[in-house]
């Protein structure tokens, strides 16, 4: 498996919501698992369209693919599937936890008086 592919577990929870199987004619879900880590891949990248490598096929056609499942809403039902539980119930005490030594900032230092400065002055 490569460093922006998805794992197998990931798979079995996203197959579902992309269109197409692989028992349906046409040309449109030959590999779902190819065309969802080339979107893996732009997302983690951060790299435009064009600069999607050739194994993962045409970039123009995985552009136009995604953005076609995107008008169907069908990331946003992804999203909501694999989404994480919401922790905002989660409250921690303060009192109950320790910070390390160095949260403080630096250790505050008094200035030394000036031995010439109390000689002028006295």
């Amino acid at each position: 498996m490569r460093r922006h592919e998805v794992s197998d577990a990931t798979w079995e929870v996203v197959s579902p919501h992309l269109s197409g199987k692989a028992s349906d004619c046409g040309v449109t879900a030959t590999d779902n698992r190819l065309f969802f880590n080339a979107v893996l891949w732009i997302a983690r990248t951060g790299c435009p369209w064009a600069d999607l490598p050739e194994r993962f096929g045409k970039s123009n056609t995985a552009c136009k693919r995604f953005r076609r499942l995107a008008k169907k809403r069908v990331w946003e039902r992804l999203f909501a599937t694999v989404q994480t539980p919401d922790l905002a119930w989660v409250m921690l005490d303060s009192t109950i936890l320790r910070a390390h030594q160095h949260s403080a900032g630096q250790k505050k230092v008094t200035p030394k008086p000036n031995a010439s400065a109390a000689a002028k002055v006295g």
